[in-house]
């Protein structure tokens, strides 16, 4: 039986990196349940600001936090005090010096996190769960998606039996390790239950080069650029050679 893995750590390593970088021997289990809760301090204050990812990196004390978002005007504020505010405020609840960098997202219909929110919102919203989720297909397939996949579960539309329901278009090739697949989770909170909401869309596939690849291209260049000199150097030379034999 197939089991289920999430699409970004099965490619962590190849194509994709971590969302929290740093190391840590004896301090490991406290700086994760760190991570863990700034990143929900953070999503509790900008939740209407969608959010799509929180990176982490440590260094020394210092953390620097990258916040990929679709409304960078609502997370700075006017003249930048929205963003000091919530920088003092984490710092004095975690006791580090945090730099929290804005990230804009300039295609929300192709982040999976973002379609995931914004189709629970409408689910929230009592918009019926099928034309929530074929505009969210349409629209990212018009975003440039190669594909997209949308799972809504629960109780949906008050059913008093939950089923689930698979909106897709395109082809979501979750075994191939190049594959630039992203997912994204988010329960629709309603007053018959919730409704879970999974998205995954695939971007295409990312070559990377490794080293010897990467060496022997471009020893092969330089041997071409020194094949096209000496060729251009023997012409010149001929040249000469015919210029000075019409002047005797």
């Amino acid at each position: 039986m197939g089991q289920k893995v999430n699409p970004k750590s099965f490619r962590i390593g190849v194509i994709k990196s971590w969302s929290s970088r740093w190391f840590s021997k004896k301090d490991y289990a406290n700086l994760l349940h760190r991570d863990i809760t700034l990143r929900k301090a953070i999503k509790e204050r900008l939740k209407e600001s969608g959010i799509g990812e929180i990176e982490i990196e440590r260094s020394s004390g210092n953390v620097k936090v990258n916040v990929f978002t679709s409304k960078p005007g609502m997370v700075i504020g006017r003249q930048g005090i929205a963003l000091e505010e919530l920088k003092s405020d984490i710092e004095q609840q975690f006791g580090d010096k945090i730099e929290i960098n804005i990230v804009e997202v300039s295609k929300p219909d192709a982040f999976a996190q973002l379609i995931a929110e914004s189709v629970a919102n409408q689910i929230e919203r009592r918009m019926p769960f099928r034309r929530a989720a074929k505009q969210a297909v349409k629209k990212g397939m018009e975003a440039g998606l190669r594909g997209i996949k949308i799972r809504v579960a629960g109780r949906l539309n008050g059913a008093d039996i939950s089923r689930e329901e698979t909106f897709k278009d395109g082809n979501i090739p979750l075994h191939t390790i190049r594959a630039d697949v992203e997912y994204g989770e988010i329960p629709a909170r309603t007053t018959y239950g919730q409704i879970g909401v999974k998205v995954w869309v695939y971007k295409g596939e990312v070559f990377t080069k490794d080293t010897a690849s990467a060496q022997h291209e471009e020893d092969q260049s330089w041997l071409a650029e020194s094949r096209k000199d000496s060729s251009q150097k023997e012409e010149k030379g001929r040249l000469e050679k015919e210029l000075e034999a019409t002047k005797k």
